[in-house]
Parts: structure tokens; C-alpha cells; sequence
């Protein structure tokens, strides 16, 4: 498999671009105005606590209060700490009171009108260890099955860890078959970071900011580059100055792939990126077959749609029904990843009869999530013919940081017909005639509301004046949309 990254900097907004085989696979974007939270460390007040909810608001110094739940609290006890965190009181005032000051992490950016979420368990990531505040112990990613390798990056960590530290290491995947010198690099550095936000933690007033997170550009070097990776490329030389002096220094083995690009073409232009990124905001996704899918994203859950559409296949229904399914599945595990969709995701994949299809159809969609990032679990297939499942959310959707809910239908994606309109005037008139003595009645409205009243709906007019016995003039209003109009008392 052929992996790439592109980078695309600009002084107010840096996109990263993964395409796997000269196909886009994933899109991250960062705006220098509205720069991601998230692993961002704060020094927060409480403001709330909420007992009934288990949870508190923070003032982190942001325009909403972030949220924190009593899951995501950190005991004091040594006793309860445990790989998986330890189990908090049955109360959140056990453990915040208004006005106490906390020291918090950000593990979700604020998503539509929700505040960020938040977390004490802090942890700093480098590139093959993480540092755990919480923990007193040594972790490896469950993605290194080798267990002969899992036993050697554990007693390797543990030997090299700081003697008396209170913090713990998890071994992140990139670590596999990696050195000692690397390990020990890396664990120096966290170290020394550590100490440093200890020693700002001290110093810092409520609501400041402790530790950022490293930009797009060098955080895509950090999380995303693996053995895949054959060559990172990026079209700012400031940017690829930075990137190559952070891989000189936690990561030399990439210098050779990081190249400076120079080329006439933009280059999100190299593969269809930037189609590729229009595409991802449509409903309707076309498979090469003839059938298509149809994704709706509400604020509750997404909702995938698979329809045969064009396509009728060559043996019998069955079999084209599977092999669309199968299809499907491949494509609607790259828009998960492509508009980065997350939260409860529903799927109607077209009713099988076949229980060995249904099983293939699953596994072929787990297969497919296997290179996701972010974590994923899905269910069987339902009653109803559904799969359920979930995708960790901690950033906000492709469509919602490119785009904003339509003026016009207020992000319902539909539009009242003029006919409906032409009632609700009728209503509205007639409500008005029983308040109010007026000689005339001025209706202001679309040029399509407008043109219906006087050709379709006339006689209505005319009926309508007959019943209130005043006269009803019409103006038409090029400015308003088809659901706009008022009704103006002369």
C-alpha cells in the first residue's frame, strides 16, 4: 500500500491530506483563527457543579464554559488508581466545589453549541510514549500483538524511567521494533515537559493556558507518519523548515521523506484533492457500480443510506444486493474517515436473506475501519435490518468546519412551497381582519409567492376579499425568500 501526506499551508489556515493508492483518505484542517483544543492544557476555575448531572462547568477562558464529568476526575487515592483510571465517588461534590481551581485537558473541542469536554487524567504525547499523570505504570498499545515485543518496550520503559516519578508511560504503536536510544529520547523529553507545565501550573492565574499542542503540520508528523508513509509533502518552505528541524531532533528517520514542493500545480491538485473535498460535502455519494449513498448528519447521529440506484447486476437479485452491500461497506468506511464522522452512526445496507453475506458484508466493513485513526465499535446486524455503530468523536465534522447552516432553510435543507405560503397569508390575513378595522390589506411576498397569488390562487383572492369585504393588494419583494412575507395594515 502507497501512503502520502500533502500539506497545503497558507497564512490563515493549514490542511493535511492523507491519500492512500492516489486515493484521499482522510482530511484534517486548521485555521489559525479557530485553532483545535484538543490535548491543550488549562488551569481552569469551576463556575457550576451539578450534582444531578455528575458533572461540572469549567471557565477554562473560553467564550462557553467547558464541561467536565466525574468519569473523567482524577482520584487522589493511590489505592484506586488502576490501568483503567480509578472509580470516583459516588458524588461529584466529593470532589469540586465553585471556585476551586483545577487542572484540566481538553479531549473534545466544543462541537456545535456544546463547550469543550475535559479531563484531569492529563497526558502529553511524543512520538512513541505518551506520559500519564495519573498512572504509576507502564502501558503498550493493544495494536502491538507481538507479545515478545510487547514484553521488550515494557521492561525497556521501565528500566529507563525517571527513579521515583509520578507519572506512568504508554507505548504508543509507532514504538514497535523501535531502539533504546529512541525510547530513552523520547522519555527524557516528556520528562522535562512535564516539569516545565508543573512549573507554569504554579504561576498561572485561573482560565490560562498551560500547554498547547503542536500545530497541524508538525502534529500530522508526530500522529499520523508510520512505515505506510512513503513521502510527506509540503508547499511552504517556512513549514517545512519547522517539520524538518522536529524530525531532526524526535525523529530522523523520516528526514529523507519530508520534501519541499515546488511544483506549478496546487498542490491538493496532485490527486483530485480538492474535488475530493467538494464531494465530501454531498448527501449523495455515487458508487463505481450504479449504486449510491445517501448520508445525513443530524446533531443525534448520521444516518448511511446504500440504494442499488443504476446498478441491476448479472445473476440474480441476491447477488447484486451483496455485491453493492460489499462495496458500500468499502466507501462508507472512507467517508467515516473522509468527513470524519463520529458519534452514533446508523447503516440501511439493502436487506439480505443470506446470513454468510450479512457476515461478509461486517467483516468487510471492519476490515475497511482497520486503518481508521479513531476508535470504532459496530454491532450486529438488527431486526431491522441495520448496523449500529459508534466512531470517537474529539473534532468537529468536515461539513461543520467548512461550512455553516443555510440562511434561506435555517439547515433544515428544505423550503416551505409557495403554495404552503399562499395558505399561511390566506391565515394570516384572516386573523388580522377579526383584530383589526383597516380599509387594506398590503401583502408583501417572493415574486414566486406573489405570481401564484395572482394566476393559481386568484380566485381564493377574490373569495377571500369577498369574506372580509376590503381589498387586498400584492407586492412582490425580490429580496425575500418563498417563506418570507408580512402582511401590512392600510
Amino acid at each position: 500500500m502507497s501512503e502520502e501526506i500533502l500539506i497545503n499551508v497558507t497564512p490563515s489556515e493549514t490542511r493535511v491530506a492523507v491519500v492512500e493508492n492516489g486515493v484521499l483518505q482522510e482530511v484534517y484542517v486548521e485555521r489559525a483563527s479557530r485553532r483545535g483544543l484538543v490535548g491543550n492544557i488549562y488551569k481552569g476555575r469551576v463556575c457550576r457543579v451539578l450534582p444531578g448531572m455528575q458533572a461540572a462547568f469549567v471557565d477554562i477562558g473560553l467564550d462557553r464554559a467547558a464541561f467536565l464529568h466525574v468519569s473523567d476526575i482524577q482520584c487522589e487515592s493511590e489505592e484506586a488508581v488502576r490501568v483503567e483510571g480509578c472509580r470516583p465517588p459516588e458524588s461529584i461534590t466529593d470532589l469540586l466545589r465553585e471556585g476551586q481551581d483545577v487542572i484540566v485537558q481538553v479531549i473534545k473541542d466544543p462541537l456545535g453549541t456544546k463547550g469543550a469536554r475535559l479531563t484531569t487524567h492529563v497526558s502529553i504525547p511524543s512520538r512513541y510514549l505518551v506520559l500519564m499523570s495519573n498512572l504509576r505504570h507502564v502501558g503498550i498499545s493493544q495494536r502491538i500483538e507481538d507479545e515478545a515485543e510487547r514484553l521488550r518496550l515494557k521492561e525497556l520503559v521501565q528500566e529507563r524511567a525517571p527513579e521515583g516519578c509520578e507519572f506512568g508511560f504508554i507505548v504508543r504503536t509507532a514504538a514497535e521494533g523501535v531502539g533504546e536510544q529512541e525510547l530513552t529520547e523520547d522519555m527524557t523529553f516528556l520528562t522535562k515537559l512535564w516539569t516545565l507545565v508543573r512549573e507554569r501550573v504554579a504561576q498561572a492565574e485561573s482560565g490560562a493556558i498551560i500547554h498547547e499542542d503542536l500545530p497541524l503540520a508538525v502534529r500530522t508528523l508526530r500522529d499520523l507518519v508510520g512505515d505506510e508513509v512513503e513521502r510527506v509533502r509540503i508547499d511552504s518552505g517556512e513549514t517545512h523548515v519547522r517539520v524538518q528541524t522536529f524530525a531532526r531532533q524526535f525523529m530522523p528517520q523520516l528526514m529523507e521523506r519530508i520534501e519541499y514542493y515546488t511544483g506549478e500545480r496546487p498542490i491538493f491538485d496532485l490527486y483530485g484533492v480538492e474535488d475530493e473535498i467538494q464531494k465530501a460535502l454531498e448527501r449523495k455519494v455515487q458508487l463505481k457500480s450504479g449504486g449510491y449513498l445517501i448520508i445525513d448528519q443530524t446533531e443525534a447521529m448520521t444516518t448511511v443510506d446504500v440504494n442499488t440506484g443504476a446498478f441491476v447486476g448479472h445473476r440474480n437479485l441476491e447477488e447484486t444486493i451483496f455485491k453493492t452491500n460489499l462495496e458500500a461497506a468499502q466507501a462508507i468506511a472512507r467517508q467515516l474517515r473522509l468527513r470524519n464522522l463520529g458519534g452514533i452512526i446508523i447503516i440501511d445496507f439493502i436487506d439480505m436473506t443470506d446470513a454468510e453475506h450479512k457476515r461478509q458484508v461486517l467483516r468487510a466493513l471492519e476490515k475497511a475501519l482497520e486503518k481508521d485513526h479513531a476508535k470504532s465499535h459496530i454491532s450486529e446486524v438488527s431486526n431491522l435490518g441495520l448496523v449500529e455503530m459508534t466512531r470517537k468523536r474529539t473534532r468537529e465534522s468536515l461539513e461543520h468546519v467548512l461550512c455553516s447552516a443555510c440562511p434561506t432553510c435555517n439547515g433544515r435543507g428544505f423550503m416551505k412551497t409557495a403554495e404552503t405560503v399562499c395558505y399561511e397569508i390566506f391565515r394570516e390575513i384572516m386573523r388580522q381582519a377579526r383584530a383589526f378595522d383597516v380599509s387594506t390589506f398590503l401583502v408583501l411576498a417572493s415574486t414566486e409567492v406573489v405570481h401564484r397569488l395572482v394566476d393559481e390562487e386568484s380566485t381564493s383572492v377574490a373569495d377571500l376579499e369577498s369574506f372580509i369585504g376590503k381589498p387586498i393588494k400584492l407586492q412582490a419583494e425580490p429580496q425575500y425568500n418563498t417563506e418570507q412575507f408580512d402582511v401590512v395594515l392600510m
